[in-house]
């Protein structure tokens, strides 16, 4: 019994000596799947109001008639929605060693979050169980499992990790969720093109109604007056500084100037495509180009111009240089008022088919530039230790 425990103790070290590469690679995979879990579980309750028993076993949706009444977005998004999540599981579990079963694991976690999700449901007015979102949003996971198992058959995530060692720092990872996010926190609407962070209002509006009728509120710093408006030059000023602060934070992850430059190209694609999108999904396709203005373009010059003679920095200084374009930034955003097409856009942002989607992407906005910034001085500050 000794030696066969014994034998045992021996195979599972080989096993975890095998594996501790994979396990001590750094991948963005595992921080990515855990933000899109809290996406599908913020797109499923939200407003997260309302709970009560309604007298409906949870489980009863699984044996109930298909529903009559659906459009092809719900199915769309329902099947959607889960690829991503399937295929990052799937990622996630391939890149920390798991080459057996990662597919049905991924499937099966993932499924389990559907099922728990559309069970909890039941306690929400607001949201309708259903057997068919179940079938769907399993079917999508099982897509993108799928997917992530044919790269990897492929030998597709082997040159992705190669890619990775070659074009990124070793440190990337924070930096790399990071960008990867910033696209779709721009899809909030902002009353400054590619402005995150500004929270002062709704911040004042919070601590204001918690501290009424307390002694504690002569101490809040409000404002006295209605806030002006930011000058044209202000405003492009802005622009500029909220586009250099992720360009920055890339640079400080990319290994030579030619790969900065290329990531500074795309980089400039994917924020004008963003900001297209969202004012196609606000305000319609024909208002696709509504978020230009002279100041955008001074703003997207400056920040061109910015990107081609700051190429050569090194990498903790292109971190100090994120931290300072936030800082001003967030100054500029959060001492301007909101435009009234800022407030018609959030109107049409919290009816209809964003209600489920407007709340994650406003948090995201807001949340974006703070979180860079605790990266930016983690990142100084470890490089600082190092010197």
């Amino acid at each position: 019994m000794r030696r066969r425990s014994l034998c045992w103790w021996w195979w599972w070290c080989w096993w975890w000596s095998n594996r501790s590469d994979a396990l001590n690679t750094r991948s963005s995979a595992w921080p990515l799947t855990l933000l899109f879990v809290g996406f599908v579980v913020y797109a499923s309750f939200y407003p997260f109001t309302g709970w009560r028993f309604q007298g409906v076993s949870p489980w009863a949706f699984l044996l109930a008639p298909f529903p009559q009444y659906w459009t092809g977005f719900d199915l769309i998004s329902n099947l959607v929605g889960y690829a991503p999540l399937g295929f990052l599981l799937a990622l996630a579990l391939l890149r920390s060693g798991w080459r057996r079963g990662a597919w049905l694991l991924a499937v099966c976690l993932s499924s389990l979050l559907s099922l728990s999700v559309e069970a909890l449901q039941n306690y929400l007015p607001m949201r309708v169980p259903s057997n068919v979102d179940l079938a769907l949003n399993v079917a999508g996971a099982t897509v993108g499992a799928s997917t992530a198992w044919v790269l990897e058959r492929l030998g597709g995530l082997r040159r992705w990790g190669q890619f990775r060692a070659d074009w990124f720092d070793p440190d990337a990872r924070g930096g790399l969720v990071l960008l990867a996010l910033w696209p779709f926190a721009l899809l909030y609407p902002a009353s400054v093109p590619f402005g995150l962070g500004q929270v002062a209002e709704r911040l004042e509006a919070v601590l204001r109604h918690i501290l009424a009728e307390t002694p504690l509120l002569e101490w809040l710093p409000l404002r006295s007056q209605v806030p002006l408006p930011l000058s044209p030059l202000a405003e492009a000023f802005c622009v500029a500084l909220c586009l250099l602060a992720p360009l920055l934070m890339g640079y400080a992850d990319m290994r030579s100037m030619v790969r900065r430059l290329v990531f500074a190209a795309l980089f400039f694609f994917c924020a004008v495509a963003t900001a297209s999108l969202s004012s196609a999904l606000t305000y319609g396709p024909v208002h696709v180009w509504s978020w230009i203005s002279p100041q955008t373009m001074v703003g997207l010059a400056l920040t061109a111009l910015g990107a081609l003679v700051l190429l050569a920095l090194p990498r903790r200084v292109c971190m100090v240089g994120m931290l300072l374009s936030l800082a001003v930034s967030l100054s500029l955003l959060n001492r301007a008022p909101a435009s009234p097409y800022f407030a018609q856009s959030l109107e049409v942002w919290e009816q209809g088919r964003f209600i489920r989607f407007h709340g994650l992407s406003q948090w995201l906005g807001w949340l974006w530039p703070f979180a860079a910034m605790v990266l930016g001085v983690r990142a100084v500050v470890r490089q600082s230790s190092r010197l």
